[in-house]
């Protein structure tokens, strides 16, 4: 599978950015790893926060390869694209996508789902994912990258 055949069977639609827009996500994703570890806020939403940190940079890349995401699953599939634009190992995607579903659960269902270990671990996540994306960006798509 690739990026090209995945927009063939209409899970992606093709997409021109731009410096602004890549720089708009990366500035999305750093405020929510801020606010992420602010005091007093519940595991469920410190989990929440940062994953939409990891969401952002994670569309950051899908958008630099030149696509963005359908809205049918579309959570799902900006999630799997990290194995065709940042070349990022299974492990890290099952954990994301495992954070996806526990989020939905949390954010949409019950309070309380979320643990401060887990919420700690989507933080660290999108931190490491903020590292990967942006030197993905610098070798790949210098041309996106402001200052």
């Amino acid at each position: 599978m690739s990026l090209q055949e995945w927009r063939k069977n209409g899970w992606l639609i093709e997409h021109r950015t731009s410096p602004q827009e890549i720089s708009d996500l990366l500035e999305v994703a750093d405020r929510d790893l801020a606010d992420c570890q602010a005091q007093g806020l519940s595991p469920d939403w410190k989990l929440s926060i940062a994953y939409n940190a990891a969401l952002q940079l994670t569309t950051a890349a899908l958008a630099a390869a030149g696509y963005q995401a359908e809205r049918v699953a579309h959570h799902y599939r900006v999630i799997q694209s990290l194995a065709y634009t940042i070349k990022a190992d299974s492990d890290l995607i099952l954990q994301f996508d495992q954070f996806r579903k526990k989020r939905n659960i949390g954010g949409y269902e019950r309070a309380g789902m979320v643990s401060d270990q887990e919420a700690n671990e989507m933080m660290t996540l999108a931190k490491n994912l903020r590292e990967n994306v942006k030197d993905w960006l610098r070798k790949n798509y210098p041309e996106l990258i402001k200052g």
